[in-house]
């Protein structure tokens, strides 16, 4: 082991604006260190920052947050009212639902439902 994730980086436009949305998603107090980075300590998970950047997003992420929900459709729904976008419908496998959302800013991210659970 070389050492621990410290906190999990988003590159963004609007620093305050996304800590906003994941500090409602995940909850935890939206923290601004300066004008161009801001972060939330999520309970029982590692810091997620936003730090600001020139060049807007133009391709798939290569790295997403799966969010644990007990119910999909409730979870979008919320996820929605805090400025997320749906994209497509609810995916179900062997391995449990998820659907896919667009942060404020067009970072890709699910929902998602383990099959361990009934599907919602």
């Amino acid at each position: 082991m070389i050492g621990r994730i410290d906190e999990v980086v988003f590159d963004c436009a609007n620093p305050a604006v996304l800590v906003r949305f994941w500090a409602d998603v995940l909850g935890g107090t939206p923290v601004g260190r300066n004008e161009g980075w801001h972060y939330v300590d999520p309970p029982g998970w590692t810091r997620v920052a936003f730090q600001r950047v020139p060049e807007g997003k133009v391709v798939k992420n290569r790295v997403h947050l799966d969010v644990e929900v007990d119910d999909i459709p409730a979870a979008t729904a919320q996820a929605e009212a805090l400025g997320a976008t749906r994209v497509g419908e609810i995916h179900v496998d062997t391995a449990g639902s998820f659907q896919v959302l667009l942060d404020p800013e067009g970072n890709e991210w699910c929902v998602v439902k383990p099959a361990t659970s009934s599907p919602g």
